[in-house]
């Protein structure tokens, strides 16, 4: 069973990656992405701040999975997503995916990042010393969602 979950708390990857394999005995490949907050090239960050818009965003994450299911044979998949107020090297995203077989959970993990980057209404604001300012998307992270078409 997939466990999508929106929640400001942290996370325990040993523990998730646990949950989400299961006594499967089928599932041969899990694979992680935990995705963490980091410093601007040129300056540091005090704070991100993550906001999201509720039932829509769930609504997107479970449509995402769902391709992820349809393209590959996959096992069970978890989507975790913080919001609030985190700092640098906090765990902001995990992706787990399961399968029989490596490639498909690694496929499926990066399909799932890509789309999350790209369809799910999050919204990051970095704060640092002197400014605030909202995270536009970028082009490289639309190609890349683009290039799985």
């Amino acid at each position: 069973m997939d466990k999508i979950i929106i929640q400001p708390q942290d996370f325990d990857l040993t523990t998730e990656v646990n949950l989400t394999k299961g006594d499967d005995s089928d599932i041969g490949a899990v694979v992680s992405f935990v995705g963490t907050v980091r410093d601007l090239d040129n300056e540091s960050i005090t704070k991100m701040t993550l906001e999201h818009y509720p039932q829509m965003t769930e609504k997107a994450l479970v449509s995402i999975a769902n391709q992820a299911h349809q393209r590959w044979q996959l096992g069970n998949i978890t989507i975790i997503h913080r919001i609030g107020d985190l700092s640098v090297n906090d765990q902001i995203v995990l992706v787990i995916t399961t399968s029989k077989h490596r490639k498909s959970a690694f496929e499926s993990c990066e399909f799932i990042m890509d789309y999350l980057k790209t369809q799910a209404p999050f919204w990051k604001k970095e704060h640092t010393e002197d400014s605030s300012k909202w995270v536009e998307s970028k082009t490289t992270d639309e190609d890349q969602s683009d290039s799985w078409d």
